[in-house]
């Protein structure tokens, strides 16, 4: 089982719009059990709202260009 979440995360879109490493995903997203730790699935399960360019362990990247799409 893998992270419920994964097909609608905004940093797929990221992957593909800003070259955002694949290691995010390999590491937390394609691990088996490494999903639960994300802090991204965390807020969602709790239902708090947070930032499309918050990475897996957190942190924010402001380089990462997010728009209002």
């Amino acid at each position: 089982m893998g992270c419920k979440w994964y097909s609608v995360c905004p940093l797929r879109r990221l992957e593909k719009e800003v070259s955002l490493k694949g290691s995010w995903r390999e590491e937390y997203c394609a691990s088996a059990d490494n999903w639960l730790t994300c802090r991204r699935y965390q807020l969602e399960e709790e239902g708090i709202c947070h930032a499309d360019n918050m990475l897996p362990d957190g942190s924010s990247d402001e380089s990462l260009a997010v728009d209002s799409r």
